[in-house]
């Protein structure tokens, strides 16, 4: 993506693909008739065979890139808000319109669930992400009051998270529910991004190596151990965004300054800049591609098998996200406004998120 001074971000791009990929292919292996559906656990593949950690790579990406992109600036957040919502909407609606014409949905029904994902996570096709990043987008000023003069302060922020979905444990509530698809989980991995980018200089190669094995060692026994649909207690998820915030966020700092370099990686940065389209729209053909190459090419019985089929349909959708990014959305983008409140800024030239977007990582990316 490239920065309002043109500078391009290549690493973060390359991100944003890997975020993207781990995501379609976790989609892509864990198709069947009641889909998705659990696989026998691969755990030396922890991170893809738990493949939605590349949501938490999307959310941790958009706390660091937002605080990269403004750094020390003030902003003005109307006009913020406005470009936020040129570079997201388009898309998202023709997602909702689509999902809903092709099941035939009532739409009286359809667009009450749809005003609720304003607030609720009931977007459908990774739709309740963005809602997530909403409401980051409303939190980001305060964070970044009190995390720019003050990183280590993140520290305070984190622990009252913490504090805030234990007592929700305590209370009955569905936590893993809460942890991984609303603001109460994903606040950790924002609030690590936006450290992570004021703490840079401090960030290693040592550090980024041991937040590494610290994600794949840790992911590796979620994984053994039951993983997302049956890991033995709920009560983990009160800790795992937190983790993996604290994992990711110096791996993106240090990539940020330290991308790979070689003839193949323009491709990659390719299927980061389309990323948000991929982590849309892939939900339309993953499954049905799946049971295609199960049925009729070979058999995929685990994550090992379906593992090069899913690179192949990954790269199937980077050209379907050319098309939409030609199509859908980079035509409202001539609308955008100056955001920052200096004079002589300009806005940020909007390319590129989140969870699973163009200059938040997919936002989104994000799932």
């Amino acid at each position: 993506m490239r920065s309002s001074e043109g500078t391009y971000y290549v690493g973060l791009d390359h991100v944003r693909a890997l975020a993207a990929f781990l995501v379609v292919a976790w989609h892509f292996s864990h198709w069947g008739p009641n889909y998705p559906v659990p696989l026998n656990h691969s755990p030396f593949l922890g991170p893809i065979d738990e493949g939605h950690v590349g949501v938490s790579i999307f959310m941790t990406l958009s706390g660091y890139l937002f605080a990269k992109l403004i750094g020390d600036r003030k902003i003005r957040y109307l006009p913020f808000l406005w470009n936020r919502a040129i570079r997201l909407l388009p898309l998202l609606t023709v997602v909702l319109y689509l999902y809903a014409a092709q099941r035939k949905l009532e739409w009286a029904p359809y667009l009450v669930q749809v005003a609720k994902g304003v607030i609720f996570p009931t977007l459908p096709n990774a739709g309740w992400s963005i809602t997530i990043e909403l409401h980051f987008y409303l939190l980001m000023p305060l964070l970044l009051a009190i995390i720019r003069p003050r990183p280590k302060f993140v520290l305070f922020l984190i622990a009252a998270s913490i504090a805030s979905r234990l007592a929700l444990y305590l209370a009955g509530f569905d936590i893993q529910s809460l942890a991984y698809e609303t603001i109460l989980g994903r606040f950790d991995q924002f609030a690590f991004g936006i450290a992570a980018y004021r703490l840079r200089d401090h960030i290693d190669g040592k550090v980024a190596l041991s937040a590494l094995a610290l994600l794949w060692g840790g992911y590796a026994v979620f994984d053994w151990m039951g993983g997302y649909y049956h890991f033995p207690t709920p009560s983990v998820w009160i800790l795992l965004p937190t983790l993996e915030g604290l994992a990711i966020a110096p791996m993106i700092a240090w990539y940020d300054r330290n991308p790979i370099q070689g003839r193949g990686m323009w491709l990659v940065g390719k299927a980061g800049e389309y990323s948000y389209s991929i982590y849309l729209l892939h939900f339309f053909a993953v499954a049905q591609a799946a049971a295609f190459i199960d049925e009729h090419v070979m058999r995929m019985p685990d994550l090992v098998h379906a593992l090069p089929w899913a690179m192949l349909f990954f790269l199937g959708m980077v050209a379907v996200g050319h098309a939409s990014w030609r199509l859908i959305e980079e035509p409202p983008l001539r609308w955008r406004k100056p955001y920052f409140a200096e004079k002589e800024s300009k806005a940020p030239e909007y390319r590129a998120h989140v969870a699973p977007d163009a200059d938040a990582p997919n936002e989104v990316l994000a799932r």
